[in-house]
């Protein structure tokens, strides 16, 4: 791989150039994906293993998310609401998620990552605790309200942090092990908690997702490091004054932000991650209800089918990621890896999510729902790494946090307005199956504008001009 910088070419380095601040640029891994020392020096096991850990934070985050769909049946039956009303919850949750994304940016300037993550995860153990205390419509709406405003900012700074000890060219796979954390989640945690529910009652399932965060915040304290590819706000003016010196992360000069969120890549790829999200909120909030009411399995199997859809998603999302990062690092496009595989993904996933009303029989339901989740699915790690791409190192965090904060608007409309489409169908399952479908229609006209005016590589070479990466 070569680097290519504004004064020249090669090693980024003019010989007969006045001394100047480094110019950013991209890192190669040396050979070695999981062991050996990366290019400035640091432990790719550390680096490595750094990551599983928030890996496991985000697969509690997404935990907290899914069991309101676990717990929506008894907690209506309980508590008397209407399915409209577990949507409304579900949607506002949304609402102060897409606010709390914005402040990615703030807490990354106000807070080293370590006290930032730990700041979150302890305020959603706290979000979970006032409704296993007193259990009312108020309550479990002001509950959710609180831990969507905590985990609005998590995925930037969990983005941030892991990308903060990968180069640009490998970022796709621990992209993919974040993105994945959802269907970890719904593989192996849900399950877990349905039977906690169904065995102990809903109030347990709450207690336990709030004694894991608190497990996380103890482990994280005593082991996180912060990495060399990009530094927090906090970390740079520390270094700065400690050394005199400008780490690479921090040597490249900013891009006035508007530059940024107006650029093309950011519009249409925030578009389609927005009109994936919806459908991943819908799912979270109503698929076991989907499967059970609309199906006619028992609450048992929907909760294990749940996991359904993640493996899939899962199973998509390493393939392609890894193969993303392969092919780049040997001179592919950037473009066709991380726009049109994720693009003609969802165009695959609304072509199977329209068919859905014509199916009849449950368990191809099942699986045409799975595999069109799966495909869809593939957009989070690739574009999420595109996007970290555009925008200089240092404005990682606040870019990301802006972008995920745009794509969780799906998440605010979807869940409400699948509650009003089923309250106002003949039958559950007619109404769920017409939401998926709304949904793939949707997310199909946003990958066609993505394939058109998505363009990373051009972009970049238009925001970062001090930092050009060739083949």
């Amino acid at each position: 791989m070569t680097v290519t910088t504004a004064s020249g070419s090669g090693s980024g380095k003019d010989p007969a150039a006045a001394p100047t601040a480094p110019d950013t640029t991209d890192f190669e891994v040396t050979p070695g994906r999981f062991g050996g020392v990366g290019p400035l020096g640091e432990s790719r096991l550390t680096a490595w293993g750094l990551t599983s850990l928030l890996v496991s934070l985000y697969v509690i985050n997404y935990a907290d998310k899914a069991v309101l769909g676990i717990i929506a049946k008894p907690l209506r039956e309980e508590l008397g609401l209407s399915a409209s009303q577990i949507g409304l919850v579900g949607s506002l949750f949304f609402l102060t998620f897409t606010i709390g994304g914005f402040f990615a940016g703030l807490l990354n300037r106000w807070m080293t990552l370590r006290w930032s993550l730990v700041l979150l995860g302890l305020c959603w153990a706290a979000a979970m605790l006032p409704l296993i205390a007193v259990a009312g419509f108020a309550v479990l709406l002001i509950s959710r309200l609180l831990l969507g405003l905590s985990e609005g900012p998590t995925s930037a700074l969990l983005h941030t942090a892991a990308y903060a000890w990968h180069p640009p060219a490998r970022r796709a796979l621990p992209g993919a092990l974040l993105a994945g954390a959802a269907s970890i989640a719904k593989i192996a945690i849900a399950p877990l908690l349905t039977v906690i529910t169904v065995s102990f009652g809903w109030r347990w399932a709450l207690f336990v997702l709030a004694a894991a965060g608190a497990v996380w915040a103890v482990v994280w304290l005593s082991t996180w490091r912060p990495g060399p590819y990009i530094a927090s706000g906090k970390t740079k003016k520390v270094d700065e004054t400690a050394t005199g010196e400008t780490s690479p992360a921090d040597a490249e000069p900013a891009t006035p932000w508007v530059k940024i969120f107006l650029a093309p890549t950011f519009i249409t790829g925030a578009l389609l991650v927005m009109s994936v999200y919806a459908l991943v909120s819908v799912v979270l909030t109503w698929l076991p209800s989907y499967f059970e009411d609309g199906l006619g399995y028992s609450q048992l199997q929907s909760g294990s089918m749940f996991a359904f859809p993640s493996i899939v998603g899962l199973a998509l999302m390493l393939l392609s990621s890894i193969t993303s990062d392969r092919m780049i690092t040997k001179g592919a496009s950037p473009r066709v890896l991380r726009v049109v595989v994720p693009s003609v993904g969802v165009l695959i996933s609304g072509v199977l999510l329209f068919l859905l009303p014509s199916i009849s029989t449950p368990m191809v339901c099942v699986l045409i729902l799975s595999v069109g989740y799966g495909f869809a699915a593939m957009v989070f790690p690739l574009l999420n790494a595109a996007i970290a791409e555009i925008c200089p190192p240092r404005q990682t965090a606040g870019t990301l946090g802006v972008f995920l904060a745009i794509m969780a608007i799906g998440g605010l409309v979807a869940p409400y307005a699948t509650g009003v489409i089923v309250d106002a169908a003949a039958t559950p399952a007619e109404g769920y199956a017409t939401a998926f479908q709304v949904l793939g229609l949707v997310a199909s006209v946003c990958a066609v504008l993505a394939l058109i005016f998505a363009n990373p590589a051009r972009d970049r070479t238009r925001l970062r001009p001090h930092a050009v990466l060739t083949a």
